[in-house]
């Protein structure tokens, strides 16, 4: 069953990825993602609709269900002005950076679970490769272009805060509704929360005809690429799993290169490999 989460939140890392990227050469990000997150409801609405017998919502699984949708509605708002802010290479490396520090903790605390020596090795390896692949230079930027300069960061460390915390809370709303239902409600949350700057902007139909096409395929492979992650969680521990999500680095050095045409020079490449090592030992040795 191990090796199954495995796969699937390899998947799920590179579906993240592979978004991502859409997100940050869309022309406005918060219609872009508002748009997604309505295709991903309507697509996803009829299986919701036949796992919904399954549900087991008490008033404390729907507390804890609203509380999901709260975080990522508001981790999809900051995700939008994080890619408004920075590049692809500077932000997504920090805001998944984040939870491998984050999560291992909560799902220990809160959980139960545990995480050997060699799992915390691993977590280590992926934080250092990550900074590293951030390329933020604090002294440098603070006394040139300060505080702007910490915008791009920031935003990406505050969507990372909330990327750990919705982890920990959809593992406990597992309990109560199964991972499509979940992944609905959330939909529903991120839509919520995108509309009034969305709607306000005035680009709706400019981004439709820019990426249309684009859109439809963000509003598949955004949910599924989750729902992939949720399937993992229901049959292995969070601690193990959230940090090996974090692979969707590396996939998106490497779209950076094949799509973005971005210069990778040594630092980078030896990052990645880092990176790749921290994810396999967290597999392996977790």
């Amino acid at each position: 069953m191990v090796g199954t989460a495995v796969v699937l939140v390899l998947g799920s890392g590179f579906m993240h990825s592979l978004w991502n990227l859409y997100t940050k050469k869309s022309i406005d990000k918060n219609v872009f993602l508002w748009y997604c997150q309505l295709v991903a409801i309507v697509l996803f609405l009829p299986w919701t609709i036949l796992e919904w017998d399954s549900s087991r919502l008490s008033g404390e699984g729907l507390v804890i269900v609203l509380v999901s949708m709260a975080l990522h509605g508001l981790y999809v708002v900051l995700l939008a002005a994080a890619y408004s802010a920075g590049d692809l290479s500077q932000v997504y490396p920090i805001m998944r950076g984040t939870s491998p520090l984050l999560v291992p903790v909560l799902g220990v605390t809160l959980y139960g679970e545990s995480l050997s020596a060699g799992g915390w090795a691993g977590i280590g390896l992926i934080v250092v490769g990550i900074a590293l692949l951030s390329s933020v230079k604090p002294g440098r930027e603070a006394s040139a272009r300060a505080p702007a300069s910490w915008k791009a960061p920031l935003l990406a460390l505050a969507v990372g805060v909330c990327i750990a915390g919705y982890i920990a809370v959809d593992k406990a709303a597992l309990e109560y509704v199964p991972a499509v239902v979940l992944n609905e409600a959330t939909n529903i949350g991120n839509l919520l929360a995108l509309s009034w700057a969305a709607l306000r902007s005035g680009r709706m139909r400019e981004e439709l005809r820019a990426n249309g096409k684009v859109i439809l395929l963000g509003g598949v492979i955004a949910p599924g690429g989750y729902l992939l992650f949720l399937f993992a969680l229901s049959i292995a521990p969070v601690a193990q799993l959230a940090p090996m999500r974090e692979i969707g680095t590396v996939f998106g050095t490497i779209l950076g290169v094949l799509i973005l045409r971005e210069q990778q020079g040594a630092r980078r490449i030896l990052t990645t490999l880092l990176i790749t090592l921290g994810v396999i030992t967290v597999g392996v040795w977790g």
